[in-house]
């Protein structure tokens, strides 16, 4: 059993006071890591630190935060093996996905660590030569980053790297669920050697959360997650007027019109909802095809479900892993039955009869999926398809737009006219055209609707990491009446 017990705070490692918990590995179903909860008094104490750390912080050179950060890539490129590893074992997804995506975190820190010193405001011109006008750009002091369970490094990487840069502190809680790569990511900024109480991690659920999201001292809070969760997040802001960056769920629609490359949209059908076991925000969970095409492609897609390996999650050829945690794999089970009690056709998949102690979920197809059943309203973060049939772009763009959420979505099409066409229509932070799952770090990535608000990645998350100060000064040798400035 690892030990994962201290929380890091302050630059140094304390243990938690509340009380003890274990990670189960989703696919031996044995408890591998030991964990302690962080109380209110835990997270009180961290977030003093952050404070305390936060004003020297701000005040240093934008070039020296971005050596720091530049030292942070090279340490998580140098430790992705290891860190893949552990993620692997928390999660259950796959090790070849785990590294990518723990290697594009260090692409972020990198991108990042070239921005720190670029934060710039404007010169504004007024009415009157003899008054000058000009912003600039302020960290907002103690952020609260906080991770969900599917890629904790990649997500933290989406926040972390331009609060840092942006000159603020963080306080970090991962997920309950995958708490130990972050903690292991902990050690290589304190071998780097970042001042202490600018990166701080608390461990622990609820009652950690809650503490955190509610500490009047946070300058700005940045969630991945549910809906659910992020309402009681927001809650907790407002009481302080804390504002908020969420990156939320999302029933994504990746839309397949008749005269797309079939046999290159059906890879990106697969990769947009099977990988990563279909835990990820951006599943393309809702597959929209054009009549004219649709039984071939429902045929054609149940045959490569069919194909896909499920097994050790560590195996190079193993496909798919299994689901992170048990709460999920009964929920995800539960959509599977609502979908066969809504009139969804099951075309493959479904029920596996007896997995062992792995959480397997095998790849799930539904066809004939309408508009107002559950399967094509809720999120299921799981390895299940809905396919669904439409006419045109007019009833495509309203199937598309037909839920609460609006994270991504994804077009296939050879004509370059009505790709724009539709995509300027979609409801979606994110849209891919003859591509889907594509990241680029100087990309923004987000939301819109209850998939979220805000942005992370590229300059646009570097913004959301500031405040603007706008400076006034009087050039004349007169005095001025401060009701008739503008005359």
């Amino acid at each position: 059993m690892q030990d994962y017990t201290r929380h890091y705070v302050g630059g140094r490692w304390a243990a938690g006071s509340g009380r003890g918990f274990t990670s189960i590995d989703p696919y031996t179903g044995e408890p591998w890591a030991q964990h302690t909860e962080a109380s209110s008094a835990d997270v009180d104490t961290a977030v003093a630190a952050a404070a305390a750390a936060a004003d020297e912080w701000g005040r240093t050179p934008g070039v020296e935060r971005g050596r720091l950060l530049d030292a942070l890539a090279i340490a998580v490129q140098d430790n992705v093996e290891q860190l893949a590893k552990i993620e692997t074992r928390d999660s259950g997804k796959v090790f070849r996905e785990n590294r990518a995506q723990i290697a594009f975190a260090a692409r972020n820190y990198r991108f990042h660590a070239g921005s720190a010193d670029k934060l710039t405001g404007e010169y504004k011109p007024l009415d009157t030569e003899d008054m000058v006008d000009f912003t600039s750009r302020e960290p907002v002091g103690v952020t609260a980053l906080i991770t969900a369970c599917n890629s904790p490094l990649s997500q933290l990487a989406n926040k972390l790297a331009p609060a840092l840069a942006a000159g603020n502190v963080a306080v970090v809680k991962p997920s309950e669920h995958a708490s130990a790569s972050t903690l292991e990511f902990a050690r290589l900024v304190e071998e780097i050697g970042f001042p202490p109480g600018v990166f701080n991690v608390v461990v622990g659920a609820g009652e950690t959360g809650t503490a955190l999201t509610s500490d009047p001292r946070i300058g700005l809070i940045s969630f991945t997650g549910g809906v659910g969760t992020a309402k009681r997040v927001a809650a907790n802001a407002a009481a302080n007027l804390v504002p908020c960056v969420f990156e939320l769920g999302g029933k994504s629609a990746n839309i397949i019109f008749e005269d797309a490359d079939v046999d290159r949209a059906l890879v990106g059908a697969v990769a947009g909802i099977f990988a990563a076991g279909g835990q990820t925000c951006i599943a393309g969970s809702r597959l929209l095809v054009q009549r004219s095409i649709y039984r071939d492609v429902v045929d054609r897609l149940a045959e490569r479900a069919g194909q896909i390996r499920l097994g050790d999650p560590n195996d190079p050829d193993t496909d798919m892993g299994p689901i992170t945690h048990r709460g999920q794999y009964d929920s995800v089970l539960r959509r599977i039955d609502e979908a066969v009690q809504d009139g969804a056709r099951l075309v493959t998949g479904g029920r596996q009869a007896d997995s062992g102690p792995a959480l397997f979920v095998p790849p799930t197809v539904f066809a004939d999926v309408t508009a107002q059943m559950r399967l094509a309203q809720s999120e299921v973060f799981g390895p299940v398809l809905a396919i669904m049939p439409f006419e045109d772009e007019v009833e495509a763009i309203q199937i598309a737009n037909g839920t609460n959420f609006g994270l991504a979505s994804g077009i296939w099409t050879r004509d370059i006219t009505r790709a724009h066409r539709v995509a300027k229509r979609l409801q979606a932070g994110t849209v891919w055209i003859n591509t889907y799952r594509a990241s680029a770090a100087q990309a923004p990535f987000g939301g819109v609707k209850q998939s979220g608000y805000g942005r992370e990645r590229g300059t646009d998350a570097l913004l959301e990491y500031t405040r603007t100060k706008n400076t006034m000064i009087d050039l004349s040798d007169s005095t001025r009446d401060p009701f008739r400035l503008a005359t």
